[in-house]
């Protein structure tokens, strides 16, 4: 019986495979498979976990604006104040206004506490 040669589809799936581990240069397929494994796992669990950090970033930053702004005033009185108004204000653009400019937000906050005690909601 005469010897087949392989084709070029084996070699294909591998150089496929290097590019996840690109440091395992002569490693055999199996260790870069555990490490494709590995990367796409970490990969999956980083993505919420970026998302709940941001979040906390967001609250840090427009706390301190608020405090630098305001004596008796944080955070947490602020969202409750904007839930009350059905402002739809996210905390992503409250912390690049926090950041880039801080009389804004010292005009929002003042002009929703206005308006909460004028209506009486509090």
């Amino acid at each position: 019986m005469t010897r087949i040669k392989r084709g070029y589809i084996a070699r294909r799936r591998r150089t496929k495979l290097g590019l996840f581990a690109s440091s395992f240069r002569g490693a055999l397929t199996r260790t870069i498979t555990q490490q494709k494994i590995r990367a796409l796992f970490s990969a999956d669990r980083d993505r919420d976990k970026q998302k709940r950090n941001f979040r906390g970033l967001w609250i840090t930053r427009i706390n301190a604006g608020i405090r630098e702004i305001e004596v008796f005033y944080n955070y947490s009185k602020l969202i409750h104040d904007l839930y009350k108004r059905q402002l739809l204000l996210n905390r992503k653009i409250l912390s690049q206004i926090a950041i880039l400019n801080r009389n804004c937000l010292y005009m929002i906050s003042n002009e929703i506490r206005k308006e909460v005690e004028y209506t009486g909601l509090i």
